[in-house]
């Protein structure tokens, strides 16, 4: 799987979806047992679904900081 391609699928989840897809991967990784291509794939996917997560945190706090500080 490319990294663009990993990076396309992952580029519309909200931060929800992403973080339980994130647990999938990272599960099926810990499981063992997956062909050293299929190993590869997932890990690939994960670290997509990560920086998504990422995005969304980082987004999230300027938003917070943006916020505070604006005069009530």
């Amino acid at each position: 799987m490319s990294e663009q391609k990993t990076d396309a699928g992952v580029a519309g989840l909200s931060y929800e979806e992403a973080r339980e897809q994130l647990i999938v991967v990272v599960g099926r990784l810990e499981a063992g047992g997956a062909s050293l291509e299929e190993s590869l794939a997932l890990w690939e996917r994960g670290e997509a679904l990560a920086a998504r997560c990422e995005e969304w945190l980082e987004g999230a706090r300027k938003r917070l900081a943006a916020a505070r500080d604006q005069p009530l």
